[in-house]
């Protein structure tokens, strides 16, 4: 089969890049060609047309090279890769087939684009490096140049990093080939839908740590930080290698590879994460009604970025909460300074994505204005923050935020104010900042103003009032003149185009002048990208510096997004437990406050300490606030560990090293496992990992099952977690038969109020000490609009089941057991109760053995039943 040279192109650049569609750049459009074409044209829903490729036609389909980023975004939200194929010489000076190179490969994890991007939210890739003690961690967000090192080691070392990430939630991970299989499936199920097989080889010592010195200098500093450090190095010089190969440069902004530990802040696990709607909620991924969107109050798109953050890693060291503490209340108490800050930072752009774009040499001249108007609000925020915080930390920010003030004057003299989006267009450089540009801008004036008297002149000569002088990018300047008139061109008018109505004449005074600002044009336009590419190259010198300044802008943007929220929301200082007790006074729900209004949310009380009541059993109805309150002891606590206020009157939190949560009951169809097996799955990892410093949240467990199972579950969770890992637990429940667990010390009751009117009933969401004896499931069935003739009917079946439960059971008339078997199996049973040591058993071994000598009888009749 034989192919035209360009197609044998083609399919020479595809070869190297099979994993990827590849846009294959011909003059104004990129092309797609054979499978790549059909997938395309599926995918992104145009037409899939043919190309004559040598023996035979080649499926073919294609975009505008200007549009291709909307189409790139369409591929890469579907999980496919793009290798952008670009032609790197001037077609007038090729001899023979245009050379071209894949200049990037566009993936999940390396998209730079902004409006392929959320602003508040950082694009995360991940490698993970899998050793025999354990797995190697390294993320970067290359828009922003933040590149984390961290390793997992020990018997949790997979949960521990799944947990992470569930944290981190990454736009694509990168693994081994050989452990595809083996990992990609529980990453999947975390909702990572880009999960790559990567050579074996880049993870490997021989590859990974030249990469890695090559990028940060000496991998011995990670040494003394990791014990895990080879799996640390290997995962971060593969993603090194990765971003080498797709982006095809070296990214400057990347200069700091940052070392930590996940233990340093509260650990929480997925189900905890979608259970507290962080941020995304249940319903739909949005961050709408989130915990996110309520105390989000940022400027900037750092700041942004940096509060989400904090939010998925609240702090747990004492020293680093009050300074946020602190800081926020200082914010808050001071109106004016809050108001100042705000509007400096309303000025301020998304520095760290502009270092980002200045490294990929793909900032424009209005990114650089933008970079210059931020630098002129730097020194003016910080002497804001050094004059009139009192804050330390406010402090510590200001001191960190480096004015800039050369690189501003740099780009104050260099570029333009207000400059062309396209560097094609000229325009950039600033009159004054280069002789020969300024020099070459003239020429030109000179030339269209020596246009504009040719116009005049031949006007005059030729008495065609209608001759006019104009210019295309085919065929250059011309005169043209309609139809009308041709009878008055001319002899030494040469005829350059036709048209309908006209015809285009050139002469040889205005090809003089054309040659003349042409070339101006063309030696202007190189010079000016020359130039603006010289200032890119020094700016890039600068990035560490940028990015310096752009964390203490974050900062001091979080630091104002969490004291707005205190007064906006009226929230309260929490103070730090360091004796174990947790006292809320009208505690609110942060998000439900925010969505029911002002003034309608009914607050609650809680205490906990960690002997008389360090364990809450709650009942209560259905709807009646149970989830709600639970999750909101939960959010209060994680906010006052991200160094905010809460929704309360008055706080007194310890700080904790874990939230667990067991909330709502769904299944995992894919994963083959039932709501109860969810359930269960859950309730295991509260059991293993939760510590005395753990908060717990447990709704409704044992649901999924028979009653007694049900029962037996709950009872023996809740001894286990009371005794065993003596953790502060909200445990809320339909079962009654579990309120005399308050029996065992520090386990105490308390429920939901309600009042009943007739046969309704009214929540007044109110927690109180004691326990419920009704789940009033009819009632709330009632509510949300059951048909009336169902509802009497439960009501009257209701009523049977409880004068059943009342009398003894009678044996049946029809068929008594014979006399002397049933006194004989009775006796069985008798001799078995007798053999028990009551006081030494538990609730749950108790209601067990009840439940199988009761079982026995049961079996024993119906089998006598059958043989009569």
């Amino acid at each position: 089969m034989t192919f035209t040279p360009m197609i044998r192109q083609y399919l020479e650049i595809k070869k190297q890049y099979p994993d990827a569609i590849l846009f294959f750049r011909l003059g104004d459009f990129y092309e797609m060609f054979f499978d790549d074409a059909r997938l395309a044209s599926r995918e992104l829903e145009i037409t899939l047309t043919g190309r004559d490729g040598g023996s035979e036609r080649v499926p073919m389909c294609g975009i505008p090279y200007h549009a291709a980023d909307g189409y790139i975004a369409r591929l890469i939200s579907k999980g496919y890769r793009v290798a952008i194929c670009e032609q790197v010489e001037d077609p007038a000076e090729a001899k023979g087939i245009v050379r071209r190179e894949v200049t990037r490969v566009i993936t999940p994890g390396t998209v730079t684009e902004g409006h392929f991007l959320e602003d508040k939210k950082n694009n995360y890739l991940a490698s993970i490096a899998p050793f025999e003690e354990g797995y190697g961690l390294a993320v970067t967000d290359i828009t922003t140049g933040v590149f984390m090192v961290s390793s997992f080691s020990g018997v949790r070392a997979w949960s521990e990093l799944i947990d992470e990430m569930a944290r981190l939630n990454p736009a694509e991970v990168i693994i081994p080939l050989a452990y595809s299989d083996k990992m990609g499936g529980d990453l999947k199920q975390q909702g990572i839908l880009a999960v790559s097989g990567y050579r074996d080889t880049a993870f490997s010592p021989a590859e990974a740590v030249p990469a890695f010195e090559e990028q940060f200098g000496s991998a011995g500093s990670l040494c003394n930080r990791t014990i895990d450090y080879h799996a640390a190095v290997a995962a971060a010089g593969a993603l090194l290698i990765f971003l080498r190969e797709t982006q095809k440069r070296v990214l400057k902004h990347i200069n700091k590879a940052a070392f930590y530990r996940p233990g340093k802040y509260m650990i929480l696990d997925a189900n905890t994460r979608r259970n507290l709607e962080l941020t995304r909620a249940i319903s739909d991924g949005s961050r709408r009604n989130t915990l996110l969107s309520v105390i989000d109050h940022t400027v900037t798109a750092m700041g942004g970025r940096l509060l989400r953050n904090w939010i998925e890693q609240p702090l747990l060291d004492v020293a680093e909460i009050k300074a946020r503490l602190e800081a926020t209340e200082d914010l808050a108490g001071n109106a004016m300074l809050r108001l100042e800050l705000k509007s400096l930072l309303k000025n301020v752009y998304d520095l760290e994505r502009l270092t980002g774009k200045i490294s990929f040499g793909t900032a424009n001249a209005r990114d650089l204005i933008g970079l210059k108007k931020s630098l002129a609000n730097l020194p003016l925020i910080k002497q804001l923050l050094l004059a009139q915080a009192g804050a330390a930390l406010l402090k510590d920010v200001a001191r960190s935020i480096d004015p800039l003030e050369e690189v501003r004057e740099l780009l104050e003299a260099a570029i333009d104010d207000n400059p062309p989006l396209s560097l094609k267009d000229g325009g950039i450089i600033k009159k004054g900042y280069n002789h020969e540009v300024d020099r070459l801008r003239q020429a030109r004036r000179e030339g269209k103003s020596m246009l504009a008297g040719l116009e005049e002149r031949e006007r005059a000569r030729t008495g065609i009032k209608s001759l006019k002088v104009g210019f295309n990018k085919v065929f250059g300047y011309y005169i043209e003149v309609t139809r009308a008139n041709l009878e008055l061109v001319p002899e030494d008018y040469q005829r350059r185009q036709t048209l309908a109505n006209a015809e285009r004449f050139i002469t040889p005074e205005l090809k003089e002048y054309e040659d003349m600002i042409l070339r101006a044009e063309e030696r202007l336009a190189s010079l000016e990208r020359r130039l603006f590419d010289e200032v890119l190259e020094r700016l890039s010198g600068e990035i560490h510096r940028i990015q310096k300044s752009a964390s203490a802008i974050a900062t001091a943007d979080a630091l104002y997004s969490l004291a707005e929220a205190a007064v906006k929301g009226r929230y309260s200082r929490p103070e730090i437990a360091e004796d174990g007790k947790l006292h809320v006074k009208d505690g609110r729900h942060p998000v439900l406050e925010q969505v029911m209004g002002p003034g309608r949310f009914v607050p609650n009380d809680t205490f906990m300490d960690n002997e008389e009541s360090r364990f809450i059993l709650l009942t209560g109805p259905n709807m009646a606030g149970k989830s709600t309150y639970m999750r909101q002891v939960a959010l209060i606590v994680l906010l006052a560990q991200i160094g905010s206020f809460v929704p309360a009157l008055f706080a007194r939190i310890p700080v904790f090293d874990r939230i667990f949560t067991r909330v709502g009951a769904s299944d995992d169809i894919a994963g083959g496992q039932s709501t109860f097996m969810v359930e269960m799955n859950e309730c295991r990892i509260i059991v293993n990992e939760a510590t005395e410093k753990s908060l717990i949240i447990m709704d409704e467990v044992g649901r999924g099952t028979s009653t007694y199972d049900g029962i037996s579950i709950a009872r023996a969770l809740a001894e286990y977690i009371h005794t065993k890992i003596r953790a502060k637990t909200l445990f809320s429940t339909h079962y009654h038969e579990l309120t005399d667990l308050d029996s065992m010390p520090g386990i105490v009751n308390f429920n939901v109020a309600v009042r009943e009117e007739g046969e309704d009933i009214i929540f007044l969401r109110k927690v109180v000490p004691g326990k419920s004896d009704r789940s009033y499931g009819i009632q709330v069935a009632r509510l949300a609009g059951l048909p009336g003739e169902i509802i009497n009917r439960s009501m009257e079946i209701l009523k049977t089941l409880e004068l059943a439960a009342e009398r003894p059971p009678q044996p049946s008339p029809a068929k008594e057991w014979p006399a002397y078997r049933y006194k004989e199996n009775e006796c069985h049973v008798i001799q078995e109760l007798r053999r028990l040591n009551v006081l030494e058993m538990t609730p749950l071994e108790a209601i067990n053995k009840l439940y199988m000598l009761h079982k026995k009888l049961t079996e024993s009749a119906t089998l006598k039943t059958t043989s009569l």
